[in-house]
């Protein structure tokens, strides 16, 4: 008599939670916080909520049902607003409000999870040593670009991904309009090529290194090549808040003061937290 082949094990919510973190890809996970009466499961039962090929997909379950389909479709609609959604608390009755047989009431709390915003940093010398961990610190996953192996290693980098390649053919990092992109590269030629393989993108944040005479004659080469002049008032150039930053570690703090700055401006709004409240 032949054994029946076990089924394989459904993923725990915790593990897919851990890989969706490590690949960048955005998240909601949906917790049981409160029940009463009748409900198809209680406290702590959890579901992760991704999106798949535009739909959305499941790991784990808070009990099948009208009830699962409604916490569903909240968590696909906080998938859709990025970084701006919030946490929310879903509240049902199951009878009277989903005409589900249970008779119960159910809370959920819907926690978006979104990955930490790349930040790409071409260029891997002294301002790139010093503007990473303090980026990192701050809350952004720095992705360091650069061709030189002695430069860009892990022993400088060790809290970056490392890239190898200055040609945009061999980019596998995102610059899309959740990325922050940084410019310090060594090379002024290389720099306005990097300018010009980036410039065309709708980046959260483009910054690029170097005196106001260089940036105008850049800008002066972009207009030539046909670029808008809109998408040059929109780099950072000179890079960086203005405090009199000089040496490599000032000209970091800097930097990462401007991205903060950046970050916080295309956070909605809170009428509950004033300006400069932060959370802790």
């Amino acid at each position: 008599m032949s054994a029946i082949p076990k089924r394989p094990a459904p993923p725990d919510v915790f593990d897919e939670l851990v890989r969706l973190r490590r690949a960048g890809e955005p998240c909601v996970l949906a917790t049981v916080v409160r029940t009463k009466g009748s409900t198809p499961r209680k406290d702590a039962a959890r579901m992760l909520v991704v999106r798949a090929d535009g739909r959305g997909g499941i790991v784990g379950t808070i009990g099948g049902g009208r009830i699962e389909k409604e916490v569903v479709d909240a968590c696909m609609a906080l998938l859709t607003e990025g970084a701006a959604a919030r946490p929310r608390l879903l509240r049902y009755h199951l009878t009277h409000e989903l005409a589900m047989c249970c008779g119960g009431e159910m809370e959920v709390f819907c926690e978006p999870m979104v990955p930490e915003p790349p930040l790409v940093v071409f260029g891997a010398g002294h301002v790139a040593r010093a503007l990473v961990p303090l980026a990192r610190s701050v809350g952004f996953a720095p992705i360091v670009v650069d061709e030189l192996e002695e430069y860009a290693s892990r022993e400088r980098f060790p809290d970056a991904r490392i890239e190898d390649s200055f040609d945009p053919r061999d980019w596998t990092f995102p610059l899309d309009d959740r990325t922050y992109v940084v410019i310090v590269t060594r090379d002024h030629a290389l720099d306005q090529r990097l300018l010009e393989a980036v410039i065309g993108r709708d980046l959260a944040y483009l910054g690029l290194i170097g005196s106001r005479r260089k940036i105008a004659l850049f800008k002066e080469r972009l207009a030539c090549k046909g670029v808008e002049p809109a998408r040059c008032e929109r780099m950072h150039a000179p890079i960086g808040l203005s405090i009199g930053a000089q040496t490599p570690e000032e000209i970091a703090v800097a930097i990462v003061a401007e991205l903060i700055q950046v970050r916080a401006a295309r956070r909605p709004a809170d009428p509950q937290d004033p300006p400069g409240s932060g959370t802790w």
